[in-house]
């Protein structure tokens, strides 16, 4: 099984790539999208399939529920480990009003805030870790898409995880954050890697120049697409092949061949 979490700054195209790679990844072997966003809504729309009814929080109980477990963590630092889920469990075992399968890809909601007032992300953090580091499964790859910055990097997802997928676009912002988001990545002892979205012509040399002073090369590049746009506005299934997605799985088979041979 691999695990991959895609991070950027808002409006990169992380959702964009996490649908691309899940669907190229079904030649490869099932797939599960891991929605870790509480905020954004229209993933499965993107990927084509039903959202679930529900999400994993709101099956263990709700949010209350899951900030309990994660104080008694808190108050009880490393020698507590309160979780959800047995380890090594399967995807298998989840409900069916949780977990939305089509095709070989399956997709999964940690969690959405819904209320004013209703208090900070973090039981869904809390839950994304727990979810990610107790999963196991064989021939199974798993997307995780995330809010934009890097806030999941101090919630800890990223050590749950193989490989950090950023998506980068031509602008400043985007770079000052690659330069964190690789930072912490490295602290997380796990390897960055990097794809390029919405690059045009004319931006194409800087951009790379950029990337290379801060020390990375893109292992992919997509241009600015119609067809992608389109789908995002009218919250259709992304369908797109590109040569340049499939340049970016064969580079994260490698990556991967090299953690788990």
């Amino acid at each position: 099984m691999a695990k991959l979490v895609v991070c950027g700054r808002g409006g990169s195209g992380k959702s964009t790539w996490v649908v691309l790679l899940a669907k190229s990844l079904l030649s490869k072997g099932k797939v599960l999208v891991v929605d870790a966003d509480e905020s954004n809504l229209g993933l499965p729309l993107l990927l084509g399939i039903d959202p679930p009814q529900s999400t994993l929080m709101e099956a263990l109980g709700g949010k209350n529920r899951v900030r309990e477990a994660l104080l008694k963590v808190l108050r009880g630092g490393e020698r507590v480990r309160e979780s959800f889920f047995e380890r090594g469990f399967d995807i298998n075992v989840l409900p069916s009003d949780v977990l939305s399968v089509k095709d070989g890809l399956s997709f999964l909601r940690i969690g959405k805030e819904e209320h004013a007032l209703e208090g900070c992300a973090c039981p869904m953090g809390y839950l994304a870790r727990d979810f990610l580091g107790s999963l196991k499964g064989e021939n199974l790859w798993v997307l995780v898409d995330t809010e934009a910055g890097v806030e999941h990097f101090g919630r800890g997802i990223v050590s749950e995880v193989d490989v950090v997928l950023y998506v980068a676009e031509p602008a400043l912002e985007s770079f000052l954050l690659l330069e964190k988001a690789k930072r912490m990545t490295e602290e997380a002892g796990k390897p960055f890697l990097v794809v390029g979205n919405k690059v045009g012509k004319d931006t194409k040399e800087i951009f790379l120049q950029r990337l290379k002073e801060g020390g990375v090369l893109p292992i992919g590049i997509l241009p600015h697409l119609e067809e992608i746009k389109v789908s995002h506005l009218l919250g259709r299934p992304i369908e797109l092949k590109h040569p340049e997605v499939e340049k970016v799985v064969a580079s994260l088979e490698g990556v991967l061949y090299g953690i788990n041979p």
